[in-house]
């Protein structure tokens, strides 16, 4: 059989070219079966067998935490899974492995409502105080970056990845390519989001041709993931807002608001892109508003009169 670091390049191989995963799906792999690797060649015998998959298993569970040891697992397993359908393994150990563990339920963080108001005066005021034509230009585009995040609920990844042709304002739709590829579209019809974007566009109108994307930076390459969180980072210290805040806080803002507004979590599912329903309903633990409101009005005990 073929060494092990040599069997994790086909298998990367494999998921690019006939998977078809994206880079970042790919670098998860990549660090993953690495790191297997290197246990594998510092602690044991080589031997890709049960007892040593078994140590490797208890190994990521002393020293991650259940969310990453979980996910290690996962790059594992679907690795075996190809080394057994490739009959580079004669079975797959895992077969003969339960690996089952309690994972603790983290309640997506929100953004309160009158901060992201704050955040957003903050912003819109800074564009109307702009002396230069860079500030202008920097300005307009946070502004249609934050108004489409918080519309939308896009994954920060999704909002950098969409190109010019993903974005139709005329019918204001946009179209996003989200995790495993899958395509939905989402409907902007709030009559700032779609002003900021048109504000957006014309003023990059010359260089957006030559764009792969349709958000860019000053040299016009495509806006990184790390360039919105410093923005955002950036606005709402001068928010004076305390709280540490993150691109994907605007979606499960965007999530639990919709909820709270009697909005079908199938609809939401939809609009978020979760393959799986299971994923959504997490923001039914959150919506402690929408609650209250329940409690207070459709109480059974307001029908007790004493």
């Amino acid at each position: 059989m073929q060494n092990l670091q040599q069997l994790i390049l086909k298998y990367l191989d494999f998921c690019k070219y006939q998977k078809t995963l994206n880079e970042k799906s790919l670098k998860a792999y990549r660090i993953d079966l690495t790191q297997y690797a290197d246990y594998m060649a510092a602690n044991t015998d080589m031997q890709l067998n049960r007892s040593n998959l078994t140590s490797y298993i208890t190994n990521l569970h002393k020293y991650y935490k259940p969310k990453s040891a979980k996910r290690k697992i996962a790059s594992l397993k679907a690795f075996f899974s190809y080394l057994e359908y490739e009959e580079f393994l004669p079975e797959n150990p895992f077969s003969k492995i339960k690996v089952k563990f309690q994972e603790p339920v983290l309640l997506p963080r929100t953004i309160p409502t009158q901060n992201i108001q704050k955040l957003f005066q903050t912003v819109y005021q800074l564009l109307t105080k702009a002396t230069t034509p860079y500030q202008e230009r920097a300005l307009t585009r946070d502004i249609a970056v934050l108004e489409l995040l918080f519309s939308t609920g896009l994954r920060v990844s999704e909002l950098c990845s969409l190109n010019c042709n993903d974005i139709d304002l005329e019918q204001g739709s946009v179209r996003i390519y989200g995790k495993g590829s899958k395509e939905r579209m989402i409907q902007i019809t709030n009559p700032d989001v779609i002003k900021a974007l048109i504000s957006y566009r014309n003023l990059f109108y010359e260089q957006l041709p030559n764009a792969d994307f349709f958000f860019c930076n000053r040299l016009m390459h495509r806006l990184s993931e790390q360039s919105v969180r410093f923005m955002i980072k950036h606005y709402a210290k001068l928010a004076d807002i305390s709280e540490h805040i993150t691109p994907h806080m605007f979606r499960h803002t965007f999530a639990t608001l919709l909820l709270e507004e009697d909005v079908d979590i199938r609809y939401i599912q939809n609009i978020l892109g979760h393959s799986s329903i299971t994923t959504t309903q997490i923001y039914t633990h959150v919506t402690s508003c929408k609650q209250r409101d329940i409690l207070t009005t459709k109480n059974p005990r307001n029908k007790i009169n004493l």
